[in-house]
């Protein structure tokens, strides 16, 4: 039986070659993921923390956390607690408000033709 089968796909695969088609068949294109909001979160507090010029170990002294926690929560592995990410904030000189605002913005940030990162805001 499976030898019948092989000689089916056999001749499909030399009828589609010879009309230039392939027989492979690709599974559709799943759309990626959505970010996930720790994600976005760790990006926007090592872009504050790179634009200040400060260490990882600097940030995390001056928010009252280990340099391995605040290098996870950076990292998006970690789900921080609103306390610890407005004390993240706050050494950052930043506030919980104005971080979260950048986090939930960040999926519909776009780069303009000058290089300055727009903020489009949904209707």
């Amino acid at each position: 039986m499976a030898e019948i089968v092989d000689m089916k796909v056999a001749r499909r695969r030399r009828a589609d070659a010879e009309r230039g088609q392939h027989s492979e068949r690709r599974p559709p294109e799943r759309p990626q993921p959505e970010r996930l909001w720790r994600e976005e979160l760790g990006e926007r507090l090592r872009e504050h923390r790179s634009r200040r010029g400060e260490k990882l170990i600097e940030t995390a002294k001056a928010a009252g956390v280990s340099p391995q926690y605040l290098s996870e929560v950076e990292r998006g592995r970690k789900e921080p607690s609103s306390e610890m990410i407005a004390a993240i904030a706050g050494a950052l000189e930043t506030s919980l408000i104005e971080l979260a605002g950048e986090v939930a913005a960040g999926p519909q940030r776009q780069s303009t033709t000058n290089g300055i990162d727009a903020l489009l805001l949904a209707a």
